[in-house]
């Protein structure tokens, strides 16, 4: 069941039909058999999976707060983690390890006459045991106090708006949410719809119609250069549209539940250098390796030359944790090498990179980091590394098409692009007071909020129009497989 599907909009009805109907105790037990009938409908052979794995981290969390030994302690933590990174790296990683070694031994001549067994990867496991290691960390750590509810606990892992694809919830931010009674408030409720409305509108008109171009490019071995160049910026909205509209789903969805989220997307695509970008990209994961990873290993605390390797092990560790290909890896090997060339280039005072005053300047370091980043998203698509060398002599070569045609293609992309870029435009400028050129109080004459009822009847008409005429077949999120 995924969220633009029709079985997704009758569950939906159903759920918030009756959840406004209980008390706080059975409004939880409610969703919780909604998140298993939500999760069941993909495999029910995984719920077993889940609820033991929730049982786990249940439990260790109990024993770590209740355990005045620090050292017991540290060894409930660390058989919690133990336990989910084996389960994340049996279902996850395991084809990938066994494919990497027949390949291997078959380079050096060893035709193995075994046959290895073939995992299905449980969706949606990267990001509900990110979270749970998250909160077993946190006991440990002092920062969060477990819960006793054993039913709270298991919604707080199986909460099925964010339990395939995220975003990954703190528990310091969602179970007391989870733990406090529900009222139905209208605002939040209108606001909730707001949000899915412009989620399907990103993953159904854009990301879903971009799909179609990317994938016409990418799987032609005769694409030019240009072509790969566009369909690159191309899948660059393709996968911001798949992403950020599942998560303004699943915001909104949870807002019509009383519950809210984390906001998962900041206008990634103006960031002006690689650590601003991670700052807009997936939130909740870039802070939980950050938390979680990075900071223990030491940071930016300790020499350089163990700040750029802190670096680099974070981002190819996020890299694998997206998905178990070689592309992945490299993809978050590129990222880290960028955030390295980005913290040597902060000890060496360039004036042109501090300088933030001007919208001009703003915009063309915006433009190159855009650019970057979309060459990181070659390794992120292709789907082998010989893909990777062809796609990347033909952009280095620059070979062409002819200029209408060119011209034609780059006119479907923008048609489909336009309004996300320009609702990033608009509210990157909005929140930087600095290169705004107007004084706030001019705000209110181009801010979607302040506009009167008719022009925002006129605005959802059109947008409707688009998703109703020009989306495309719907297609599953592509952070599903992760």
């Amino acid at each position: 069941m995924i969220f633009n599907s029709f079985e997704f909009f009758v569950f939906f009805c159903v759920v918030v039909g009756l959840y406004y109907c209980f008390s706080h105790h059975w409004q939880n037990c409610l969703l919780l058999i909604a998140s298993y009938v939500f999760y069941g409908w993909w495999d029910w052979r995984f719920l077993f999976l889940i609820f033991l794995s929730t049982s786990l981290d249940y439990f260790c969390g109990l024993l770590i707060y209740n355990e005045p030994s620090k050292t017991k302690k540290h060894h409930y933590v660390l058989i919690s983690i133990i336990i989910n990174l084996t389960l994340l790296g049996f279902f996850k990683y395991w084809n990938f390890f066994s494919d990497t070694l027949f390949s291997s031994l078959h380079f050096i001549g060893i035709h193995p006459s075994f046959t290895m067994i073939n995992v299905i990867l449980p969706v949606g496991i990267s990001f509900y045991t990110f979270q749970k290691m998250a909160y077993s960390i946190d006991v440990f750590r002092g920062k969060q106090k477990p819960t006793h509810s054993f039913l709270n606990f298991a919604l707080f892992v199986s909460f099925f708006p964010l339990l395939l694809a995220g975003p990954i919830e703190r528990a310091s931010a969602l179970l007391p949410q989870i733990e406090n009674s529900r009222q139905f408030n209208k605002d939040k409720f209108i606001r909730g719809l707001n949000l899915i409305f412009w989620g399907l509108f990103m993953k159904v008109f854009v990301a879903d119609n971009l799909a179609v171009i990317v994938k016409q490019i990418y799987g032609n071995k005769n694409s030019t250069g240009v072509e790969y160049i566009i369909a690159t910026w191309a899948f660059a909205f393709q996968i911001y549209g798949d992403f950020s509209g599942y998560t303004d789903i699943a915001r909104g969805v949870s807002k019509c539940l009383g519950i809210d989220l984390i906001h998962n997307f900041k206008n990634p695509y103006f960031s002006i250098d690689p650590s601003d970008f991670w700052r807009r990209w997936h939130i909740s994961l870039s802070t939980w390796l950050r938390d979680y990873l990075y900071i223990p290993m030491g940071g930016n605390k300790t020499s350089r030359e163990k700040t750029y390797r802190n670096l680099m092990v974070t981002m190819l560790l996020g890299g694998l944790w997206h998905g178990s290909a070689w592309n992945f890896i490299i993809w978050g090997g590129f990222h880290g090498m960028l955030l390295c060339i980005h913290r040597f280039s902060k000890n060496i005072k360039i004036v042109f990179m501090e300088s933030h005053s001007s919208i001009i300047i703003y915009m063309a370091k915006a433009f190159v980091m855009f650019q970057f980043i979309c060459i990181g998203w070659i390794f992120f698509r292709a789907e082998s590394y010989g893909q990777i060398k062809t796609i990347m002599y033909h952009i280095v070569t620059l070979s062409s098409i002819p200029i209408g045609q060119a011209f034609d293609l780059l006119g479907k992309v923008s048609f489909f692009i336009a309004i996300p870029f320009a609702v990033m435009l608009f509210q990157i400028l909005k929140d930087n007071w600095v290169i705004w050129e107007f004084d706030c109080k001019y705000i209110k004459y181009v801010d979607f909020r302040c506009q009167p009822l008719y022009l925002k009847s006129f605005l959802y008409a059109c947008v409707a129009y688009l998703l109703c005429f020009y989306g495309a077949k719907a297609q599953s999120f592509i952070y599903l497989q992760f």
